[in-house]
């Protein structure tokens, strides 16, 4: 119980059953996305030990936004739409800032969304 309510103090959610509707979301965006992505791949013929390149540029292309389509859609029917939506909108505002160069680190944080990337990639 403690790890919940430290997410309830982090995220400012009063209730512990939003927090587990929270964590229901990204459990099944998270899961959707695993599965979209090997149809995805598969109909486009990508394979990472062929085309390593092409394949995480279509990764971060085509399936970070659908993993980001899918917590907004999930968020809606579980009633946790507005949390998400304010999360979407901090993480918009972040790649602007990044593609911008108007932050100090900007090379930082791409490579630690690079990083980031390879984590989910490589397993």
């Amino acid at each position: 119980m403690d790890f919940i309510k430290r997410l309830k103090e982090k995220w400012k959610i009063p209730s512990t059953l939003d927090i587990l509707l929270i964590c229901l979301v990204f459990s099944l965006a998270g899961m959707s996305i695993g599965f979209s992505r090997k149809f995805i791949m598969n109909l486009l013929g990508l394979d990472f030990s062929i085309h390593p390149y092409l394949y995480v540029s279509v990764y971060i292309l085509l399936i970070f936004p659908m993993y980001q389509t899918f917590l907004i859609i999930y968020g809606f029917i579980f009633g946790q739409f507005s949390f998400f939506w304010e999360k979407e909108k901090k993480m918009a505002k972040w790649f602007v800032r990044l593609f911008q160069g108007t932050s100090k680190n900007s090379i930082f944080l791409f490579s630690s969304l690079f990083i980031s990337l390879q984590r989910e990639i490589f397993g």
